[in-house]
């Protein structure tokens, strides 16, 4: 058997496991497949669109954010037999909250493959000098670190606007839920993180430990929101 055969049979039985594996966990938590579907096309269209094309605003990567992070969430508590319009709008938020933080620390890796969209909006980037037109295409330049540092603190404030609206849920949230909504606890680290390097998403201390401190540091943020019942 040639070598792409072998690779594309590979590949079917992969998929065909993925299947039985995710048809069993919907039909074993009864949870909306729509969840599943929404965040596997938003990551599909992403994966398929123009190296050029950028998002225009930031609503438009909330939006991915919350495809691709917050469904997670979703699916979660449905899977707990949840039911809670408070966890629900949390869950909204902190996806969105980590999904902008996640794409602004990716943003150097970005770089490296030449990706000229950086998941930087359009305006944003206009609005701080970093888009020039090139060949009739648009596209973000990295040249001046300080005009970076502004856009990345203004996509990072509205992040934080996230992590605050999910926390004034907080006292509505039932306490089942928490454990659900943790992922608001990576977010704020990586936020705190960015806010200590000037938001400078090239500095190293950005890439060190987890989310930019020690992995101890990191574990005790997490038992210690769990054991208060915070996020």
């Amino acid at each position: 058997m040639s070598g792409s055969g072998a690779s594309t049979n590979l590949r079917a039985a992969f998929s065909h496991c993925v299947q039985q594996a995710l048809s069993a966990v919907v039909s074993e938590f009864k949870f909306s497949k729509a969840w599943l579907k929404r965040s596997v096309e938003a990551r599909i269209n992403d994966a398929s669109r123009e190296v050029t094309q950028m998002p225009e605003t930031t609503d438009e990567l909330e939006k991915y954010a919350e495809d691709t992070a917050s469904t997670i969430l979703y699916t979660t508590l449905q899977s707990g037999g949840i039911r809670s319009t408070a966890a629900d709008h949390a869950a909204s938020h902190i996806g969105k909250a980590s999904g902008l933080l996640l794409l602004l620390k990716s943003l150097p890796y970005h770089a490296s493959k030449s990706r000229h969209s950086l998941y930087i909006p359009r305006k944003v980037a206009a609005k701080h000098g970093l888009l020039v037109e090139l060949g009739g295409q648009s596209e973000v330049r990295l040249d001046s670190r300080e005009k970076l540092c502004d856009a990345v603190f203004e996509m990072a404030s509205v992040a934080n606007i996230h992590l605050q609206k999910a926390r004034e849920l907080a006292g509505t949230v039932p306490a089942e839920a928490i454990p659900v909504l943790l992922p608001a606890v990576p977010a704020q680290v990586l936020l705190d993180t960015l806010s200590r390097v000037q938001f400078d998403v090239f500095d190293s201390r950005l890439a060190r430990g987890v989310l930019g401190i020690s992995p101890l540091w990191y574990q005790l943020k997490l038992k210690w929101s769990s054991w208060r019942g915070r996020y």
